[in-house]
């Protein structure tokens, strides 16, 4: 009998195979802000990706195989599933809060709270490793970052560094990104537990904070339906308003979009082994003109709520650049 790290492969699968179309359209879209990537690889440089990480790990046991060995055996599981040769250091720490993140642009890691562990069974645990290994596999982790250290500095520090900078603007373009990108990664745990319902029951369970056993995924289904569906014109906005500011789509949507797709049978056709590989991805440009212009236009519009337009926000974007070049060498 195989070993469970080595019983289930998507052979070379390509994070492209699963991606959400709004996923797909967010990222073309960031692409298109003139230094955005520049700037965000020069804030994870200036210090602040190795912050998050002592942060991170400063009070974290790490896992392996003398430690907490079954949920070692779940994080090899997943990365062997989603054919990902390196396999991060997994930590746990403390925390009340269930939830789980990935860290490190160079060297990923990943980090699950003691809470997460506490709530969800093995088949639990392995829907939210999964989901953090997907953010890995689909080169997530830039932006994550990035929109992680504008969420704590941007809004209560305002360090000399940062002057200039539309923070507000790119806070909210990656945040449009960010819940988009989380549908991705939904589908990825599905295909590496080949269990929809399980990926549902997980994000029902930390919803609640309740063991499974309490609690039924029928009900948490119709309720996604009603939340997707129903209610008036203003209860659209309320909605509209609240997502505003969440790095994750609400986890009822998020069931009823993972179910669709699976309905639409491509969670089926991945299974079968009928999926996109890697080198054989289109290219950039193939990728833009693929993107959903609903999806596509969402960043503009994040862009626009924040009072500013694509154009401006990559103008000072560029003169930021230009000002942090020419003060590399000061003491301050």
């Amino acid at each position: 009998m195989a070993h469970p790290e080595v019983a289930w492969k998507l052979d070379r699968i390509s994070p492209r195979a699963y991606q959400h179309p709004a996923d797909r359209a967010a990222t073309a879209a960031l692409a298109k802000i003139p230094y955005l990537d520049e700037v965000v690889r020069r804030l994870i440089a200036l210090g602040y990706e190795r912050a998050l990480r002592t942060a991170a790990l400063g009070a974290a046991v790490r896992i392996g195989d003398t430690q907490l060995p079954h949920i070692w055996v779940l994080q090899r599981q997943v990365f062997n599933t989603l054919d990902m040769e390196r396999v991060p250091d997994l930590y746990m720490t403390q925390y009340p809060f269930a939830n789980a993140f990935a860290i490190g642009t160079q060297r990923p890691i990943v980090v699950v709270n003691s809470e997460l562990v506490r709530l969800l069974d093995d088949e639990g645990r392995r829907v939210v490793l999964a989901h953090e290994a997907a953010h890995i596999h689909s080169d997530h982790i830039l932006y994550r970052e990035a929109l992680e250290i504008l969420l704590r500095l941007g809004a209560s520090v305002r360090l000399p560094i940062l002057a200039g900078l539309p923070l507000l603007a790119i806070q909210l373009a990656l945040l449009e990104w960010s819940r988009a990108a989380e549908l991705s990664c939904d589908r990825a745990a599905a295909l590496v537990t080949r269990d929809p319902q399980t990926v549902c029951r997980a994000l029902m369970v930390m919803s609640a904070g309740e063991a499974a056993a309490d609690l039924n995924l029928d009900a948490f289904i119709a309720q996604g339906m009603e939340y997707s569906d129903g209610g008036s014109g203003l209860d659209r906005i309320t909605k509209l308003l609240q997502d505003l500011r969440l790095t994750h789509p609400m986890p009822v949507r998020r069931v009823k979009m993972l179910l669709d797709w699976v309905h639409e049978g491509e969670y089926d056709r991945i299974v079968r082994g009928d999926y996109l590989r890697r080198g054989d991805e289109p290219s950039a440009r193939e990728e833009a003109e693929a993107t959903v212009p609903f999806y596509a236009d969402r960043i503009g519009g994040a862009i626009q709520a924040a009072g500013s337009s694509v154009a401006e926000v990559g103008q000072q974007l560029g003169d930021w650049l230009k000002r942090t070049r020419g003060g590399e060498n000061d003491e301050d």
